[in-house]
């Protein structure tokens, strides 16, 4: 194969994994591997050959990574190369695997190794102190909705074993003396999920049951030059105004990420002597007795000894420690706060990986959310509770990053929750696809859970997304406004809901054997499995 066909192949993996994150359909991707497959078989054994190919895998992933998640740059430019790094060395290291011992044994351990590294990979990327999971396969599809419909039973962990045993029934089919039977196969492993998901799409129906009405307001205050600039007073006066606007019987309504920038203090009664939250508090009391005000803030919480310390507090000067929290309240006319604190924090911008070891780092973290340093998190999945003569609404308001994390986001469905908001600022990208991406993640955590999902965004996008995925309303970028609607609370429980990434934790499991088994074949040179 000539220099200039694998730039071609190059090229071709690259827009084929591309095009899912650029508003055009993910389902190129189901062939987006075939051609760095096809690079790889034109190579031997040898070790000049082991590191060409190499050269070629880093280059698809660092171009494909670039050409997606760019705009990271915009507030972070260090991330973008940290991205870049972390996919090659990470989905790279698979695909080199995939290659080393392609050329050693039979394709099937070679494929296996593949599949389940990939996942694995992917699994580990989801739950790793480094992570940054845009990328994993199955979220190219989330444009997509009326095709992943089985997202209830697998997240987007089942979208990216689609993805990777297309692409290798598509590289047999072309590689294969035995095509005909190749492309049945591919045929019937591209069609039936596919068919499986449209008859999940015309038989969904909308949930019967009590229902609430929510007005989401979108403030559209620029985080560059209002956020920290215009006094705390001034910003909740944009929030009430719009709040007003909201329905007399509303339930609940929803404000974006850190809407409170003034220090809460958890500690006591802090948080109920807040001015701010006062004001929240006197509004739903005058205006809106019966709904439950749900935003984001910066809370505080104070460590008197140091047995209480987490490894994340800071230091005060009279000798005690606090940790600071991205956290959504929830906030009720008769005094109640209900306190979530997020748990996925964005890597470099609210968290430092490996914090034990790299604590003299933490000054480098960027200002993203109105604070600078390692943030405090915890793993609590904090249930807000809304009493009405109907009987109780249960909600929850995952933050802003929270919404990538399929696992982490239905487990909130699990611990109860009806009805799902994300709180969220994306205003730090400007006008990219950044946004646009993470507001499409949302409508695959409404079919993983089957529940709607609710999004209150500072500049855009918010809206009302349903259990099947269809985004009922939005109000786009730089927009100030409300939105409000009535919907149906669920109970509805999914699998996926239940067990989360089991597809994850399997691959791990069949990815280590089937290495272990490899090794083990490297040293007796006998396998039924491996050998020619």
């Amino acid at each position: 194969m000539t220099t200039g066909k694998k730039w071609l192949l190059t090229a071709g993996s690259v827009t084929l994994l591309s095009v899912g994150w650029l508003r055009i359909s993910g389902l190129p991707l189901l062939a987006a591997l075939v051609p760095l497959l096809l690079i790889s078989r034109s190579y031997d054994a040898s070790r000049r050959a082991f590191w060409r190919m190499a050269g070629w895998t880093a280059l698809t992933f660092c171009l494909w990574s670039v050409a997606t998640v760019w705009w990271v740059w915009n507030a972070a430019p260090v991330g973008v190369f940290a991205a870049t790094i972390v996919q090659v060395v990470l989905f790279g290291t698979v695909i080199m695997l995939y290659h080393y011992t392609s050329k050693r044994c039979r394709p099937a351990p070679a494929n296996v190794l593949l599949v389940c590294g990939w996942i694995a990979a992917e699994y580990v990327y989801l739950n790793g102190q480094i992570s940054f999971p845009w990328l994993l396969l199955g979220n190219g599809f989330a444009n997509d909705t009326w095709a992943i419909q089985w997202y209830e039973f697998t997240g987007a962990l089942g979208g990216s074993l689609w993805v990777l045993i297309s692409n290798l029934l598509i590289f047999q089919a072309l590689t294969s003396p035995h095509r005909k039977r190749w492309w049945l196969r591919e045929a019937a492993w591209t069609t039936i999920p596919l068919l499986l998901s449209l008859i999940l799409f015309w038989s969904w129906q909308e949930p019967v049951g009590e229902e609430v009405t929510v007005t989401v307001v979108q403030p559209d205050i620029d985080p560059y030059t209002e956020k920290f600039s215009l006094p705390q007073r001034e910003q909740d006066s944009v929030i009430l105004a719009l709040a007003a606007e909201a329905s007399v019987d509303a339930d609940f309504i929803i404000a974006p990420e850190t809407a409170i920038e003034d220090n809460l203090w958890e500690n006591g009664n802090g948080i109920g002597r807040s001015e701010a939250v006062n004001r929240y508090r006197t509004f739903l009391r005058e205006e809106r007795p019966g709904a439950q005000f749900v935003t984001g803030a910066t809370t505080l919480k104070l460590y008197t000894e140091e047995r209480e310390k987490t490894f994340t507090a800071r230091p005060l000067g009279n000798g005690g420690w606090y940790d600071v929290y991205n956290s959504a309240l929830a906030i009720d006319s008769a005094g109640g706060i209900a306190i979530h604190h997020k748990a996925k924090l964005v890597i470099g911008v609210e968290m430092m990986p490996f914090m034990e070891l790299l604590q003299p780092f933490t000054d480098f973290i960027v200002d993203l959310g109105g604070t600078t340093g390692q943030l405090g998190t915890d793993n609590h999945y904090r249930i807000f509770r809304l009493q009405r003569e109907e009987g109780e609404v249960r909600s929850a308001a995952p933050i802003c990053y929270e919404s990538v994390y399929g696992e982490h986001f239905a487990t909130f469905a699990r611990h109860g929750a009806q009805l799902l908001f994300v709180i969220t600022n994306d205003g730090w990208w400007g006008d990219t696809p950044g946004y646009r991406q993470h507001f499409s993640f949302a409508r695959m955590r409404a079919i993983e859970t089957r529940k709607y999902v609710i999004r209150s965004a500072n500049t855009g996008i918010s809206g009302f997304i349903n259990p099947r995925g269809d985004v009922l309303a939005t109000l786009g970028w730089e927009r100030r406004g409300t939105l409000t609607d009535t919907v149906p609370l669920s109970d509805e429980i999914t699998f996926y809901a239940l067990y989360g990434d089991v597809l994850g934790r399997v691959s791990c499991y069949t990815f280590l054997l089937s290495l272990l088994y490899y090794i083990v074949y490297r040293f007796r040179r006998r396998s039924h499995l491996i050998d020619e």
